[in-house]
């Protein structure tokens, strides 16, 4: 599992910790949310949805829920009297390496094509403090540490001794179930503690069972585990166990994407058109950063909203591109995820006009 250096706790134990520790830990939260979205994009990109639909379809959801935590965090902050903040290239995180906020450098995460190998690092991301007895015993955090989901429970306890009028009223810069199914509109305590929940349950499930609290699937660990395990996770009665329908992995339906890409690789390639394509891809990565900027902040939400959609849509169609070759010689082509807002190839091709 994923530990936590108890310093990142630091504010929220006491008995009175202080709004401004509280926006820091939520900031840390939002970095860490985002941080899992481009491993998994990376993995999903990767794969012939055709050949691998099944696992396709569960990364597909992976990634749909790290959004609507994103979503859930920034909503908690500015209920707090917070800003969001995801337009700084400090707040994307470089691969290889550790994932941000704290996290315990254990596990370094790579831009990877899907194989078994990621899985485990996907698995070790969600894992929880007490995986439950059908496919693991418990296991417990290491002294000084934390995990994730311990993590927010602390924060949880934090938003309850803060002092009174410490939520914004009215309720300010929220993206509602309007924008986004599941979100949860934050404007008090129970509102902020619910959506927190919604984030730790849809991520580890419960004590007593693998579903997630919000939606109708099981949580993120038991979901990546049925890929594992090779089997759907199915119910009968109070039990579970991985006996449903056959997951296979087609290993040949996966490109040859590199491992962790840098503008070098393409540098030195004969087809510039990799270039391009990798820098273009950074730049609508980092020009939808800029839109969920807007987006948490409250500008134009819904119309801002409808620029990120459009801009994830443009993502999706360039690294599907991208993966299968199409235009690079039959080259798989890698994105990065970095923050880049401009686009090298485009203003070269300007200043020459």
């Amino acid at each position: 599992m994923i530990l936590i250096q108890s310093s990142l706790l630091a504010g929220l134990d006491g008995p009175a910790p202080t709004l401004a520790d509280v926006h820091v830990a939520l900031q840390n939260a939002l970095e860490l949310e985002h941080a899992t979205i481009p491993p998994y994009l990376y993995a999903l990109y990767s794969l012939d949805a055709s050949r691998n639909t099944q696992i396709a379809a569960i990364l597909k959801s992976v990634v749909t829920e790290e959004m609507l935590h994103m979503t859930l965090v920034a909503n908690v902050l500015n209920a707090l009297g917070g800003t969001p903040r995801v337009d700084r290239p400090d707040f994307v995180p470089h691969y290889p390496g550790p994932l941000p906020g704290g996290v315990d450098s254990q596990l370094t995460v790579n831009l990877a094509p899907f194989s078994m190998t990621q899985l485990d690092a996907f698995l070790s991301i969600e894992e929880p403090e007490h995986p439950l007895h059908f496919r693991r015993g418990p296991s417990d955090a290491l002294e000084g540490q934390v995990t994730i989901g311990q993590f927010y429970r602390k924060i949880k306890e934090a938003l309850a001794l803060l002092p009174p009028g410490s939520f914004v009223q009215p309720a300010r810069n929220q993206v509602g179930p309007g924008l986004m199914r599941e979100v949860v509109v934050v404007d008090d305590l129970a509102s902020a503690q619910r959506a927190l929940d919604t984030i730790i349950e849809q991520g580890e499930g419960s004590l007593l069972s693998p579903d997630e609290g919000a939606g109708d699937g099981y949580a993120h660990y038991y979901r990546f585990m049925q890929i594992k395990k090779g089997r759907m996770l199915v119910r009968s009665g109070t039990t579970y166990a991985y006996a449903g329908a056959a997951i296979s992995f087609d290993e040949g339906g996966v490109y040859g994407l590199p491992v962790n890409p840098t503008a070098a690789l393409y540098q030195k390639a004969a087809n510039g058109n990799q270039l391009f394509a990798f820098d273009n891809f950074n730049y609508t990565y980092t020009s939808l950063l800029n839109a969920l900027q807007a987006v948490f902040n409250g500008r134009d939400n819904s119309d801002e909203f409808n620029v990120a959609i459009g801009l994830m849509m443009s993502l999706k169609l360039q690294a599907q591109v991208m993966a299968a070759g199409v235009a690079y010689g039959n080259i798989p082509t890698g994105p990065s995820f970095q923050y880049q807002p401009s686009n090298p190839a485009l203003d070269q091709s300007h200043s020459t006009m």
